[in-house]
């Protein structure tokens, strides 16, 4: 059942599908059944009659505000909960708030930190330029000629890769991405051997954002994805699969119990504690001092990068969810994460 008062039906979103967050909230509507209709924005136009972004980013859902009027909305996370709130039936949040809170950084990790091997990998092979210079300018439903398309894939390609240091990749940190990128790989692959989705046996946030990434890392780019081929087939598998999971049909009991949190679950918040956690600690203290870089250690090697206010905010709001909590749930959260690094975020 839906509020037709702020959820219009079909929903408009704007997207591309060398978009990893598009391809993400594009599962997540046909996991939930929602309809929609996808506006491509890869002829570079912006649809007439719709609304502007203040941030112009992908996708972009064009949907009422509390007076009625029609913006432009963009970023997954709170789009999947408003989603939550709106439509009834077959939720990707867990209705346990531990389990939820776990979704939540779960999510968090592979919209913020997945997305940085995603970027690196695209923009710093030679291969892997040549892929996405070739393909991304090219899906456009628009007449394009050969001349013109090679032209914009050069552009396209130079911009990109001049932004590489903005999301911390650079020939001194490429080796702490790509290690990570390997190890996620392996805990997924040791993971999935037991366990359909993250958190049990139905689809959570945590698994459409990872879902994201894998459609370029696992899917697209070169590079890695023989890599993910060689070291985690099951995780290329997977992939495919969560694209459309409209056929499932959950029940509440396939969520993992608050009890029973597997090892294999574990094994992926340590590697969220080893590299993603001191990336946010640093780049939120950068932010408070004032600093014109992020310096630290992942993993025994020193990591740099530029400060980025938007996951400042992350922190924030992971935080914010954890603060929320009641004591009880706090605790089955907390004995969770303890000793994988992620109960860092907290201190």
């Amino acid at each position: 059942m839906t509020n037709q008062a702020t959820a219009p039906s079909p929903l408009a979103l704007m997207g591309v599908p060398g978009s990893p967050y598009t391809r993400k909230m594009l599962a997540v509507l046909r996991y939930r059944r929602i309809p929609y209709k996808l506006i491509l924005a890869g002829s570079g136009r912006f649809p007439e009659g719709y609304p502007r972004p203040k941030v112009q980013l992908l996708p972009t859902f064009f949907l009422p505000n509390a007076a009625g009027d029609m913006e432009a909305v963009v970023d997954s996370t709170p789009l999947i909960r408003r989603f939550e709130a709106e439509f009834s039936g077959r939720a990707v949040i867990p209705n346990d708030p531990a389990l939820a809170f776990l979704d939540y950084l779960l999510e968090d990790y592979a919209d913020e930190w997945l997305t940085k091997a995603m970027f690196h990998y695209r923009w710093h092979y030679q291969a892997d330029i040549e892929r996405a210079g070739s393909i991304l300018p090219r899906w456009t439903l628009d007449p394009q000629a050969e001349d013109v398309a090679v032209q914009m894939g050069k552009v396209f390609a130079e911009r990109q890769i001049s932004r590489l240091h903005v999301v911390g990749s650079s020939p001194e940190t490429a080796p702490i991405i790509e290690a990570s990128y390997e190890r996620y790989l392996a805990v997924m692959r040791a993971h999935l051997e037991t366990s359909a989705f993250l958190l049990g046996a139905r689809p959570g946030s945590g698994d459409f954002a990872a879902y994201g990434q894998l459609t370029q890392l696992a899917k697209f780019d070169p590079t890695p994805m023989a890599l993910t081929f060689e070291k985690a087939p099951v995780v290329f598998a997977w992939t495919d699969m969560v694209d459309d999971l409209s056929g499932m049909e959950p029940a509440d009991a396939d969520w993992t119990d608050r009890t029973a949190i597997p090892d294999t679950v574990r094994a992926i918040f340590r590697e969220i504690g080893t590299y993603y956690v001191p990336a946010l600690r640093a780049n939120a203290e950068a932010l408070m001092s004032g600093a014109d870089k992020v310096e630290t250690e992942i993993d025994g090697a020193r990591w740099i990068q530029q400060p980025f206010p938007y996951q400042g905010k992350c922190l924030q709001w992971i935080r914010a969810e954890h603060d929320k909590l009641s004591d009880a749930d706090r605790k089955v959260v907390d004995d969770v994460l303890a000793g994988t690094g992620c109960e860092k975020l907290f201190a």
